[in-house]
């Protein structure tokens, strides 16, 4: 039943280039008219500590929520296609991964996108600015409940489980998103995707590209236990008032 429809893209080139970007946190503070370079990670301690959240809150959180995700499944199910959705995303250290959603889209998603942006330069211009569609022919009417609801993200918590994302961090970005980070994707790539971050929790559809990529290197930059947690507090009152989600 839980079978995985995926789009992998492929490794990243140069990978190796960027895994050099993860080794380190660095935060640039302004000195007078010179900034300083710090090393504000918190260590392997911080480290240590983040991991250890992540699989206690996602393994208890799939066990509280399995009867709710065994529903959604059967009903994603409904027209014929698998449950799960596995798309291609850039992880710590520009390392490739499958992160998993509820499949919201139709089976022939990608012929559905492409005809679209022939026939309409509206539509192509939202999609090459936000690489997302406020109207979106290729969501299935369950897919439209799911995503409102963020409720397609759930399977993610196996993603933290296996250490590709973690319960609070940066959005998980598609290679072709790399470029508009420009620099700043070194500071991204030295974090694990989070299922919720500052961005779902700051206006999320509603923010300009160019504010979700401050938010992600704000994160990155500045992270802490306690912001995490005020993050995932924060999430659920987003959540409950579908707040920038289509």
């Amino acid at each position: 039943m839980l079978e995985v429809y995926s789009r992998d893209a492929g490794s990243l080139q140069n990978r190796d280039s960027l895994v050099g970007f993860a080794r380190r946190r660095v935060d640039a503070r302004p000195t007078q008219n010179t900034a300083s370079l710090r090393l504000a990670h918190a260590g392997p301690a911080g480290s240590f500590v983040k991991r250890t959240v992540d699989i206690l809150g996602a393994a208890a959180m799939l066990l509280a929520l399995a009867p709710v995700m065994l529903i959604l499944a059967l009903l994603v199910r409904l027209d014929g296609g698998p449950a799960l959705f596995r798309h291609s995303r850039i992880g710590a250290g520009g390392r490739t991964f499958g992160c998993l959603k509820f499949r919201s889209m139709c089976l022939d998603a990608d012929k559905r996108l492409q005809e679209l942006l022939e026939r309409d330069p509206a539509a192509r211009a939202e999609w090459e600015r936000d690489y997302k569609l406020r109207n979106d022919p290729r969501i299935t009417s369950v897919g439209r409940f799911l995503r409102q609801t963020s409720l397609d993200e759930l399977p993610q918590l196996f993603n933290v489980l296996a250490g590709t994302m973690s319960l609070v961090g940066p959005r998980p970005i598609v290679r072709g998103e790399l470029p508009r980070y420009g620099t700043a994707i070194q500071e991204y790539l030295r974090c694990r995707p989070g299922i919720t971050g500052l961005w779902q929790t700051s206006g999320r559809n509603d923010v300009d590209y160019a504010k979700r990529v401050d938010l992600d290197c704000r994160y990155a930059r500045t992270w802490s236990l306690k912001q995490d947690i005020v993050i995932l507090f924060r999430t659920v009152g987003v959540v409950l008032k579908q707040s920038g989600a289509y």
